[in-house]
Order: structure tokens, then C-alpha cells, then sequence
């Protein structure tokens, strides 16, 4: 994958804001503006060593914001736990641009062309070309109340699996309730995850009522 286009956009805008985070570790400022430094040079190598997502691939920002996370750990003093990856993760993607982007994504929810968009991904699978992306069935609720896309490969599993990193996994899974919480139009149900041993990863997205959203 080319480092120039989105994995260096998405460098420009998260980058400062995971040096900034790092705090959460107890790292002081310096040696956080030395791990972006190495961190920055990890990231493009991370990158320049994925295959290139097929066109109509819509996961390829899931494997750059992976890379980039995976890029920050790997340069940490000490290795981090779950618990605080999870809470450093979240406050370092969950920015002014971040938010507003899940609120206007929030919009298109449940909308013809999303569902569209989903119908073209299940049948794309895309992870049986490229180990670094997903495959993904998807299930309407019956009653109309939502969806459920369930994911039987993931992209992010390979990569933190062959950076040595698969036991951090959940901390990136856990994003998944917060972006859906942030765009205001629905719930996030989960039961399982490819992470925790489970048979697929569940993404279930249940309408909000109209007076529940944005409260």
C-alpha cells in the first residue's frame, strides 16, 4: 500500500493527538515527541508492506488507523495492558474531526445507498484476495429495527497477529460503541468477536427512536 494518500492524511490528522494521549501512559512530553518520531517510521514501513485495497474495498481506513495504533505500541517504553490501550485508542481517534465525521455518517444510516453499500461489501469479499481486509455477511432485522453485519475475517486480527499484537486487539473492537454512540442514530450490539475466540465478529446496529437520538 502507498504511504501517500490516506495513510498519510490520516497520519496528519491523528498523529499529534496519539503523541498527545500517550500521557494516559505516564510518558512524559519529550519522550512522547520521540515516539512519534520512531513511530512515524514504523507506521510507513506498517503500510508499504500491505497489499493495496481493491477499489471498492470500504475497510481500507480500518487497516491504516490499525497501523497506526500498532505503529505507537510498538515504540511504547513498556508494553501496554488492554484496559488503558482501550481508554488511550478512544481519546486519541475520538477528536473534534472524528466526531463530527460518525454524526455526519450517522445521517446516511439506514438510508437505500447504505444498505446498497453493504449488499456490494458481502458480496466483494474482499479478505479472500487480501489477507489484510474483511469478509462480511449481512443481516436486516427482520423487524425492520436495524441491521447486523458479521464479519468471519478481519483485517486488523492479521496484522496485530503478525506484529506480535494480537492479545490488543479488543482495545481497537471497543471503538466500535463509542463512533456509534458519537453518530446518534443507533445502538452498538455486540455477542461475539474473532479476537475473543468467537465464531465472527458481530456489528449490530439497532435505530434509535427519534427523542432518544442526540440526548
Amino acid at each position: 500500500m502507498k504511504y501517500f494518500g490516506m495513510p498519510m492524511g490520516m497520519w496528519v490528522l491523528f498523529g499529534k493527538s496519539f503523541e498527545r494521549n500517550l500521557a494516559i501512559f505516564g510518558i512524559d512530553e519529550d519522550t512522547a515527541k520521540m515516539i512519534r518520531k520512531k513511530a512515524k517510521y514504523r507506521y510507513k514501513e506498517i503500510i508499504t508492506g500491505v497489499p493495496e485495497f481493491e477499489r471498492a474495498d470500504r475497510f481500507k481506513m480500518n487497516l491504516v488507523n490499525c497501523a497506526l495504533l500498532c505503529a505507537f505500541v510498538l515504540n511504547m517504553p513498556e508494553r501496554p495492558d488492554v484496559g488503558r490501550l482501550t481508554e488511550y485508542y478512544k481519546d486519541s481517534m475520538m477528536t473534534s474531526p472524528m466526531n463530527w465525521f460518525c454524526r455526519m455518517s450517522g445521517r446516511n444510516k439506514f438510508t437505500d445507498k447504505d444498505l446498497a453499500s453493504l449488499r456490494a461489501t458481502e458480496k466483494l469479499r474482499a479478505a479472500d484476495r487480501n489477507p489484510y481486509s474483511w469478509n462480511m455477511e449481512f443481516y436486516p432485522y427482520e423487524d425492520g429495527s436495524g441491521y447486523e453485519a458479521r464479519f468471519t475475517k478481519c483485517g486488523i486480527c492479521t496484522l496485530m497477529r503478525e506484529l506480535g499484537l494480537y492479545d490488543l486487539v479488543p482495545a481497537m473492537c471497543r471503538l466500535d460503541y463509542t463512533m456509534t454512540e458519537a453518530s446518534g442514530v443507533s445502538d452498538f450490539v455486540r455477542e461475539y468477536t474473532l479476537a475473543s475466540g468467537g465464531p465472527y465478529c458481530d456489528c449490530g446496529y439497532k435505530k434509535l427512536k427519534q427523542e432518544e437520538r442526540f440526548i
